[in-house]
């Protein structure tokens, strides 16, 4: 995964070498964005109630409207307010093959003060059907919550590729037993197109 993320900056430096200067990342003037996101996720056994491993491919269809124009300019923390809706699957590779996918509401800061790069956080949550087959879950129906933080390198005006971290919780709220939670990291790599 480590190699991963090397080649994307390295390619992303490359293209944003040869992208136009003097034109200004639609980051700062789009209403909003589409992307792609795919990674690899992996649960934390012994963090919280977490017993099971389990590995996953991610991927991630995201729409960004923004809620605002710029806030804080010429400060460090120059930004957007971004509301981002996403439709995820969750393919888990361990400890058997199976699928997870759902939709997730999350909101997210987007900081433009930097040339050519966007970095930002987000937090949120929604829903999560799983077919996971583990004893451990009551329940097909569960919810998630998650949280992150990302970097964007813009290769055109408009296009941005992407590598981002984010906690993911899956649980079913208690509304069943058991209820084993699964608390896991993903890490994304992505593309987004600003419109």
């Amino acid at each position: 995964m480590k190699r991963y993320a090397i080649l994307l900056l390295v390619a992303g430096q490359m293209l944003a070498a040869g992208a136009g200067h003097g034109e200004e990342p639609a980051v700062r003037t789009a209403s909003g964005e589409f992307a792609l996101l795919g990674g690899y996720g992996i649960t934390h056994r012994g963090f919280g109630a977490t017993r099971t491993q389990v590995e996953t491919v991610d991927a991630i269809l995201r729409y960004g409207h923004f809620l605002s124009g710029e806030l804080g300019t010429g400060r460090w923390f120059q930004g957007r307010h971004e509301l981002l809706v996403e439709v995820p699957l969750h393919l888990t590779l361990d400890p058997r093959v199976r699928t997870m996918t759902g939709g997730y509401l999350l909101g997210s800061w987007k900081f433009t003060s930097l040339e050519g790069l966007a970095p930002y956080i987000f937090a949120g949550g929604g829903v999560l059907y799983n077919d996971l087959g583990l004893d451990t879950q009551g329940t097909r129906l569960n919810f998630s919550y998650q949280g992150g933080t990302g970097l964007q390198w813009f290769v055109r005006p408009d296009t941005a590729v992407g590598i981002e971290y984010r906690y993911h919780h899956v649980s079913n709220a208690g509304t069943a037993e058991p209820n084993e939670p699964l608390n896991s990291s993903k890490f994304l790599l992505g593309v987004s197109v600003y419109r």
